[in-house]
C-alpha cells in the first residue's frame, strides 16, 4: 500500500464522515430547507454511487478475482461478494428501530415543530439516532476507504456523494437533541460524533488489508463495497431525494450524477 494513497483514502473518509456536522450547522442557521436543491443533490449522489459501483468497482472486483481464481470461480465469487455487501447493510438496517433509523429525514422547519414534544423523549430519540447513524456509517467508511485506496480518482466522487447524503443525517441528529437540551453545542457534538464511525470503518479496512493484502481480498472487498453502495443508493438516497422534491427532480439528479461520474472516469482512462 502506497503511503500517499493511504493518506488520501483516510482523508476522504474523514471528510465524508464529518459532513454530518454540516447538516447540524444547516439546522441551526438556515431558515428554510431548500428541498429542491436537496432532492437534486441526493439524486446526484445516488447516480454517482450506482454508476461507479456497477461500471467500475464491480468490474475491477471481477478482474481481480478472475485473475487470481480463474473465470468461473472469480465470476461467482464477485457476484456472491456483491450480494453479501447488500445483505450486511440490510442486516444493519433491520436491527435499527424505525423511529431512530437514519432513513427518517428531517428538515430545518422541524426545529420549530419539536417544541411541544417531551424533552426526555426528544433527547432519547436524538441519542439513538446518532448511535444508529454511527452504526450505519461504519460500512460506508469501509466502502470509501477501500475505493480510494485502490484508486484515488474513484474515492473522490464517492466521498463527495456520501458526504452529501450525510448532511440530512446530521439534521436528523441535531433537531431532537437541540430542543431536548437547548444547547446548540451538544447537538453539534452528537451530530459530529455520529460521523466518526466512517473513519473507524476505514481503520478496520486498513487493518484487514494489512494482514491479508492480495488480489482475492481486494476483489471480495471491492465486490462487497459495490453491493453496499448500490443498496444505500436504492434504499436511502433515492427515497429521500423523492421525499424532498418532485419525482423528476430526483431522476434528473441521478442522470446528472451518472454523466459526471462517466466523464470523470473517462478522463482517467
Amino acid at each position: 500500500m502506497e503511503l500517499e494513497n493511504l493518506l488520501i483514502a483516510f482523508g476522504l473518509t474523514l471528510f465524508a464522515g464529518l459532513s454530518t456536522g454540516i447538516g447540524s450547522i444547516i439546522a441551526f442557521f438556515a431558515k428554510r430547507t431548500n428541498t429542491k436543491f436537496l432532492s437534486i443533490s441526493l439524486g446526484f449522489s445516488a447516480g454517482v454511487m450506482i454508476y461507479v459501483s456497477m461500471i467500475e468497482i464491480f468490474v475491477k472486483a471481477k478482474d481481480s478475482l478472475t485473475l487470481a481464481l480463474g473465470t468461473v470461480k472469480g465470476s461467482w465469487l464477485t457476484v456472491i461478494g456483491f450480494f453479501v455487501g447488500m445483505f450486511l447493510i440490510a442486516l444493519i438496517d433491520a436491527f435499527i428501530p424505525s423511529s431512530e433509523n437514519p432513513h427518517e429525514m428531517y428538515e430545518v422547519e422541524d426545529m420549530d415543530k419539536s417544541h411541544s414534544s417531551n424533552n426526555q423523549n426528544l433527547l432519547r430519540m436524538g441519542v439513538f439516532t446518532a448511535l444508529a447513524i454511527a452504526i450505519h456509517n461504519f460500512p460506508e467508511g469501509l466502502a470509501t476507504f477501500t475505493a480510494a485506496l485502490k484508486d484515488p480518482s474513484l474515492g473522490i466522487p464517492i466521498a463527495v456523494a456520501i458526504a452529501i447524503h450525510n448532511i440530512p443525517e446530521g439534521i436528523a441528529v441535531s433537531v431532537p437533541i437541540y430542543y431536548a437540551t437547548g444547547s446548540r453545542k451538544k447537538a453539534f457534538i452528537y451530530s459530529f460524533l455520529s460521523g466518526l464511525s466512517e473513519p473507524v470503518g476505514a481503520l478496520v479496512g486498513y487493518v484487514l488489508l494489512s494482514f491479508i493484502f492480495n488480489d482475492v481480498t481486494f476483489g471480495v472487498l471491492f465486490a462487497a463495497v459495490a453491493g453496499i453502495m448500490v443498496y444505500i443508493s436504492l434504499d436511502e438516497l433515492l427515497p429521500a431525494a423523492e421525499k424532498y422534491g418532485e419525482h423528476h427532480l430526483s431522476i434528473y439528479g441521478v442522470v446528472a450524477g451518472m454523466i459526471v461520474m462517466a466523464i470523470s472516469l473517462l478522463l482517467f482512462v
